[in-house]
């Protein structure tokens, strides 16, 4: 098995924290990682990405041009990484920010209203969270108690008391990805 995917969308929504506790739940899955960050000097409200790469063999470079799977959370990022997804791939985006959704028709395309439904749980930095559970629902590449793992390996212990608001909203991503 091997998967390769971005996740794209603007600085402060927790792409590279959810590309990061991906990451490590893949360690703890006892996979091969990858987890290789983009993003502009503005720290909060410039664009970012981040590309992982789960895979149960070594990995041959962190760098690609094709994804298995995008996770897309603003129209910049889907004008940019639509035509990126492999035929036969998978694209999941939240509608919030997007103007035009995708077009194509040879990869499957999943919507999930997170930021809606993280104001909805009165968590709104559980946002990523919930994305995270609509990729593990149709993409089941880990576990989620490695993701909790990761998650405990991620955030500092200062935050743990945050952990089961952080199960509820994978669990949340889960019922609701359409």
């Amino acid at each position: 098995m091997k998967e390769e995917i971005i996740i794209a969308g603007f600085g402060g929504q927790g792409v590279l924290s959810m590309g990061k506790i991906l990451a490590y739940s893949g360690l703890m899955q006892g996979k091969e990682v990858t987890w290789m960050p983009a993003y502009g000097p503005e720290q909060r409200g410039g664009t970012a990405n981040v590309t992982v790469i789960l895979s149960d063999e070594k990995i041959s470079s962190p760098i690609l041009n094709s994804y298995d799977t995008a996770i897309i959370l603003n129209q910049q990022s889907l004008d940019k990484f639509e035509s990126t997804i492999k035929p036969g791939g998978t694209l999941i985006f939240d509608p919030y920010g997007i103007t035009t959704e995708p077009t194509r028709k040879d990869i499957k395309i999943y919507k999930i209203n997170a930021m809606d439904a993280s104001i909805e749980m009165n968590a709104p930095k559980s946002f990523n969270m919930i994305m995270l559970g609509g990729l593990l629902k149709i993409r089941p590449i880990v576990e989620i108690e490695n993701v909790l793992l990761g998650l405990k390996k991620t955030l500092p212990e200062r935050h743990h008391h945050l952990i089961p608001m952080n199960e509820a909203a994978l669990k949340k991503g889960m019922e609701i990805i359409k």
